[in-house]
């Protein structure tokens, strides 16, 4: 059933159950949207053939896209249909809003294109135009997971068409038809050429990929080339089929080149369907520009996710502990109450029972941690007498309350919960409250709780997301107000850390800015590429918003090329290789001559993890100005400081390395000075203060000095 389009036909495949294959055209001024003398209400006509074995009537909805990919489960009514059809757009019926008008809210509206039901009549299939960012309420596309193949590569081109960062690839060759129409000859012959099963997938999936961005950069869409497809099916043609004449010439002349089919050899499969894991490269000097532009890195709309947040916020302000089980339920999916919120401790030891392979694990990682925070510890104060009687001292003292995040929900993190807390123990918090997101079922992992056991924590809040920061920071009546939050998170945990930080009632301050992982790794033609490309990896699985650099010093092309297929092999076996895939499109390779040049680089970059993968590379260490945390030498893999090393995983990304700090024990402390003046000392100091006051026009600060000297040299 075509929708809104007065103009259209209404066509059905099974508008009666005794002939469900014919279709039925019925003239368009025969319908009306709604009963009217001498039309046929669409609506009715539709529902009077369904039927629903549910006892509230609704009809099952399956929505997809124009490919026929499940978006996600709505269910509908006679209304919402109809008021579907009204608006053209997605309008489904929610079992707890009533009439629900999808995006409406959000934004992620959807243009209804069709409406079916299947052979029983008892489940209808919506056609829509999905816009970004996506179904689900997770801002995915689908609520079934990230698209993969063509169609993820169409939705991929889609969006970028629109909101391609500025210098990237993607968005030159749509903003250059001459590269595109070359490149996509180029991927052409080397599909013709490959032979190896391996490289006529990786070629073909080459091909498609220029090939769909010129459908997309033309206005054509998948559904387009897929409806093509599907008319050339239903042809019946006995033309011949041969190639147009200057093709033809050209594979005659070059007959004896032409590889023959795949051998047996090449037929073994693949560990994974095949990806175009690749990295941008980029050789030669820079010029300032090119240069500013790879030190960038990728845009995030911040004023976007700042506005979801912000209601999220003053949500949990307003409403406290109700507003964190209400959002609890809706993001994580966990049915909680306000009395199981907060475990405070001593914790159950029935609820941290683990593997004894991970307990030693977190034990040994524990130890090395703990001894590398203790280290920090300013445990004597700072005494320097300036001039004779005027001694001056500096002291520590812990932040008394502290909360510190631990992303999860269904990941298992207890390597950031020892990162966060143990420095917190070093320093001497008497409050830490520990909030992760909780499991479908309302529980916490047994290896966070283990761990906030050993650590000392005071409580683990069972909440997660921008409503954990907020309930830390301004407090409810169950959850403490914290004086410091701490931890990672994504983009809407750290707007909300923001927004806390920024709000004066809060009193509140935070650890740093944070955005994306990053990497950046500097390597030379020594580096082994198997080590450098599995340190690339390693953190492109952080998430598909992750950005790793290679800056490659005195690479040769078949250096290039080695790191390159090493890159394929390792990223296509990998579980999270969608993720990867994602990530390795805003990264790249910066080709050098020197260890001058990529250190320049480097320090201008200020990466969050930086790995020094060349000989001596302990000698280097001076010259590093601006990193979140330095890995020396081939076998200092990140994934070691991420867990075990000692060093804290919790750093600056997105280039505020420059200026902050990774966490560590002084994150956890205040300092706080004092100064003792002796009557010789006032007299020696005196004239100088009183001078300054007078500059500045500051009387009563001039007069607190005068009228002690007027009595210690009257004596």
């Amino acid at each position: 059933m075509a929708a809104k389009d007065p103009s259209l036909s209404i066509v059905s495949s099974t508008i009666s159950s005794d002939t469900p294959h014919i279709k039925h055209l019925v003239q368009a001024s025969q319908l009306s949207l709604g009963p009217a003398p001498g039309s046929i209400d669409i609506v009715h006509a539709l529902t009077s053939k369904l039927v629903s074995d549910r006892p509230d009537g609704l009809f099952p909805t399956i929505v997809t896209d124009t490919q026929g990919i499940a978006l996600g489960l709505c269910y509908s009514s006679y209304e919402s249909i109809l008021k579907a059809l009204t608006t053209g757009q997605g309008v489904y019926y929610s079992r707890n809003r009533g009439i629900w008008h999808k995006g409406l809210t959000s934004g992620a509206t959807q243009q209804l294109i069709r409406i079916d039901w299947d052979c029983d009549a008892d489940t209808l299939r919506f056609t829509v135009i999905q816009t970004h960012p996506g179904f689900c309420h997770l801002s995915t596309r689908t609520c079934f997971g990230p698209d993969s193949g063509i169609s993820n590569l169409a939705a991929t081109l889609t969006h970028r068409r629109l909101h391609a960062p500025a210098g990237s690839y993607t968005k030159r060759i749509f903003d250059d038809p001459a590269l595109l129409h070359a490149k996509i000859l180029e991927e052409a012959q080397e599909l013709c050429d490959a032979t190896a099963h391996d490289d006529i997938a990786w070629e073909a999936a080459d091909l498609i990929y220029f090939a769909m961005a010129k459908c997309i950069a033309s206005g054509v869409s998948l559904s387009d080339v897929e409806r093509q497809l599907d008319a050339k099916s239903k042809k019946i043609s006995r033309r011949p089929g041969d190639a147009k004449c200057k093709f033809a010439d050209m594979v005659a002349s070059n007959k004896e080149n032409i590889p023959n089919s795949v051998s047996e050899k090449t037929l073994e499969p693949t560990p994974k369907e095949l990806l175009p894991f690749t990295m941008q490269v980029y050789k030669g000097k820079l010029s300032a520009q090119l240069s500013n532009r790879l030190i960038q890195r990728p845009i995030i709309n911040t004023d976007e996710i700042m506005a979801r947040v912000r209601p999220i916020v003053a949500q949990v302000r307003a409403q406290g502990d109700a507003a964190l089980v209400e959002l609890t339920a809706k993001f994580d999916k966990a049915q909680l109450s306000i009395d199981n919120l907060l475990e405070r401790s001593p914790f159950d030891p029935a609820k941290m029972i683990i593997d004894a392979n991970v307990k030693a694990s977190i034990d040994l990682a524990f130890e090395n941690i703990w001894k590398f925070h203790q280290a920090q510890m300013d445990n004597e104060p700072l005494v320097v007498e300036t001039m004779p009687g005027v001694v001056c001292s500096r002291i520590a003292r812990p932040i008394e309350r502290v909360g510190l995040y631990v992303p999860g929900g269904t990941a298992v993190l207890p390597s950031s919960t020892l990162m966060l807390a143990i420095p917190a123990k070093v320093a001497g918090c008497s409050e830490i409250v520990i909030a992760t997101p909780p499991r479908k079922d309302g529980t916490i992992s047994p290896e966070i709780m283990y761990v906030a056991a050993k650590v000392g924590a005071t409580a683990v809040l069972k909440v997660g997301g921008a409503q954990a920061i907020a309930a830390m920071a301004f407090g409810t009546a169950t959850v403490p107000k914290v004086d410091k939050i701490c931890g990672p998170g994504n983009q809407y945990v750290t707007a909300a850390k923001m927004i806390a930080q920024s709000d004066s009632s809060a009193l509140l301050s935070i650890d740093m800015p944070a955005g994306p992982s990053e990497l950046l790794v500097i390597a030379d033609a020594c580096s082994d590429p198997r080590y450098v490309v599995s340190d690339l990896l390693s953190q492109a699985e952080h998430g598909a918003d992750s950005q790793v650099v290679l800056v490659a010093i005195g690479f040769k092309q078949n250096h290039l090329d080695a790191l390159q297929q090493e890159l394929r092999r390792q990223a296509m076996v990998l579980p999270r290789a969608d993720v990867v895939k994602l990530a390795l499109e805003k990264s790249y390779i910066l080709m050098v001559d020197t260890m001058d040049e990529a250190l320049a680089f480097s320090n201008e970059y200020a990466p969050e993890h930086l790995i020094l993968n060349v000989d001596h590379a302990r000698n280097l260490v001076d010259r590093i100005k601006s990193a979140g945390s330095v890995f020396l030498g081939a076998y200092s893999p990140e994934s070691c400081g991420d867990y075990a090393s000692g060093t804290n995983h919790t750093l600056p990304t997105y280039g505020y390395a420059r200026m902050y700090s990774g966490v560590n024990t002084h994150t956890f402390l205040k300092h706080i000075t004092t100064q003792e003046l002796t009557k010789e000392g006032l007299d020696r100091l005196g004239d100088c203060v009183m001078t300054l006051a007078a500059l500045e026009q500051l009387e009563a600060h001039r007069n607190a000095v005068a009228i002690r000297l007027m009595d210690i040299r009257r004596k």
